[in-house]
């Protein structure tokens, strides 16, 4: 699978990496998926903290045990749980990143992290205490680089001015192409990539997509995802397969470095991992996606 070098950093990441969140509790079963995707060229996996209330971040430190040379690991902190209460409170704190780390060095069983990322961020934050803190992680050898994973527009750009952040992960898809006016051309300028989750929707950009029409998506209505979907479908029919489509839609964009669909299953990720090594999209598939589609922007937090 090709790679594509994270920024400026000496990270060289596949172009599809795989999101560990939908993994998934169950050792056997995720360690599987993931020994799958190595075996199959994905050298990224990003996991976090949050998601299972750290058993992710467990099950993905099994798993790379012995094939910790092989792998771009990603990992995110700033939720912080509180013992006896339910939920979790944003904390961007120096103290509590430079505690977290500790934490999550030890669920993956490793004693460094690639890619630390921040898991959110407002204007509200002490952005420069966070910033420190990723900076004294690096310089003890914690970490090797450090990320942020936002939506938010003004929060990125705080990120991009102030700090060394070799990337931003964000939603971007066909049916999400808010970072299009604000976030890619700055990391463009910036030479910071983008790392892209969410590209097939929620399913929605899938060949079986239509049956998973139950809600609204972004400023799309169940009938407009419909009709698009049917609209989609038909133009890459005999070409190309829609996830094919989408999963290189994202990649078609040069601040983007690697893509992360989920996968639950080994059929479900031989199925993406196929779909990304096809051709990419020429100029033309490109123009008649941009053209069906909508050119959504970010209305808050501008």
């Amino acid at each position: 699978m090709n790679k594509n070098r994270l920024g400026q950093s000496e990270l060289y990441v596949s172009a599809m990496g795989l999101g560990c969140m939908s993994l998934g509790t169950e050792e056997p079963a995720a360690v599987s998926i993931i020994h799958e995707a190595l075996d199959l060229g994905i050298n990224f996996l990003d996991t976090a903290d949050l998601y299972d209330e750290g058993r992710n971040e467990e099950l993905v430190g099994t798993a790379i045990r012995h094939r910790r040379g092989d792998v771009i690991l990603a990992t995110k902190v700033g939720n912080r749980r509180v013992p006896g209460r339910e939920g979790w409170s944003w904390d961007p704190s120096k103290a509590y990143i430079k505690s977290a780390v500790h934490e999550s060095l030890r669920r993956l069983q490793t004693d460094y992290i690639d890619l630390y990322q921040l898991h959110g961020g407002t204007l509200e934050d002490n952005i420069d205490e966070t910033i420190e803190a990723f900076e004294e992680l690096k310089q003890e050898g914690l970490i090797r680089y450090y990320g942020i994973s936002s939506i938010r527009p003004n929060v990125i750009r705080e990120y991009v001015q102030r700090s060394s952040i070799v990337s931003v992960m964000s939603q971007y898809s066909i049916l999400d192409r808010r970072p299009e006016e604000d976030i890619l051309p700055l990391l463009k300028q910036h030479g910071i990539s983008l790392i892209a989750r969410g590209p097939l929707a929620r399913g929605i950009l899938t060949e079986n997509g239509r049956a998973k029409l139950k809600q609204d998506y972004l400023d799309y209505s169940i009938q407009e995802l419909a009709g698009l979907h049917d609209q989609l479908t038909q133009q890459t029919s005999g070409s190309r397969t829609l996830t094919q489509a989408a999963l290189h839609y994202p990649l078609a964009q040069s601040p983007v470095a690697t893509i992360i669909p989920g996968a639950s299953s080994i059929e479900q990720l031989r199925l993406n991992v196929a779909a990304v090594e096809s051709a990419p999209l020429s100029p033309q598939e490109l123009e008649t996606i941009r053209k069906a589609s909508k050119a959504n922007v970010y209305t808050a937090h501008r």
